[in-house]
């Protein structure tokens, strides 16, 4: 009798990964954690930032989104909480709108949107990726997870908790601007956790775009070419 022979199709690095559990755990794991990860630091910002922890009523937003009106009067007046001078700095947001608060106020949209994404990111995972694609399948879960905790957000609270505020009071060189934003700020916008999961995830997926045809093409070069 002899034993399983090197190369078997279940080892084969091209075999679909909707047929490999240990992708769709990798996929399962980093999707949840990033899920957890971004609802506990909102959850934990918005105890802790202000002087007293902020609950948000769903009602009042929705409220004050169908009058056209800000949400800023569901927050208490704070003081920016800096984390690494010019760095970093924590400081309470509610956004009606997408990432980095675009197209506010288009709340089932977004979520329509989102969900969307989401089936879309399942269905590249099991069409797209092999079993060994790691860095696709690390990629697609944080765009899972992301999406699906900004997802929740508008589900509970009608609108997005932001906290995060990159490189605060460093400027554009030369009096530029972004458009809409007059305090000329490299980074003007206070996102989240989901918000960097969604950019690292598209970046992983970029780079892993980038990188399998060349890996295809090493795999079909004969021994000794080049």
């Amino acid at each position: 009798m002899t034993g399983p022979q090197r190369g078997a199709p279940s080892d084969l690095p091209d075999r679909p990964a909707w047929r490999s559990p240990g992708a769709w755990v990798l996929l399962g794991v980093v999707a949840l954690g990033g899920l957890v990860i971004d609802l506990a630091t909102k959850s934990a910002a918005f105890a802790s930032i202000a002087a007293e922890p902020v609950v948000i009523d769903r009602g009042a937003v929705v409220e004050l989104t169908s009058q056209g009106r800000g949400l800023e009067a569901l927050l208490p007046f704070h003081e920016p909480r800096g984390a690494i001078p010019h760095l970093l700095e924590f400081q309470l947001v509610l956004n009606k709108g997408a990432v980095f608060g675009l197209g506010a106020g288009k709340r089932w949209v977004f979520v329509a949107f989102t969900l969307l994404a989401v089936t879309v990111g399942l269905w590249a995972f099991g069409r797209w990726t092999h079993a060994r694609d790691r860095l696709a399948h690390v990629s697609i879960g944080l765009v899972l997870g992301g999406g699906l905790g900004n997802v929740y957000d508008r589900l509970v609270f009608a609108c997005v908790r932001d906290f995060i505020h990159p490189l605060p009071g460093v400027r554009l060189p030369f009096g530029l601007h972004w458009p809409n934003d007059p305090t000329g700020e490299v980074w003007p916008w206070v996102s989240n956790v989901a918000d960097l999961f969604l950019i690292l995830g598209v970046a992983g997926l970029m780079l892993s775009m980038w990188r399998t045809p060349r890996a295809s093409a090493d795999a079909v070069a004969p021994p000794g070419a080049g």
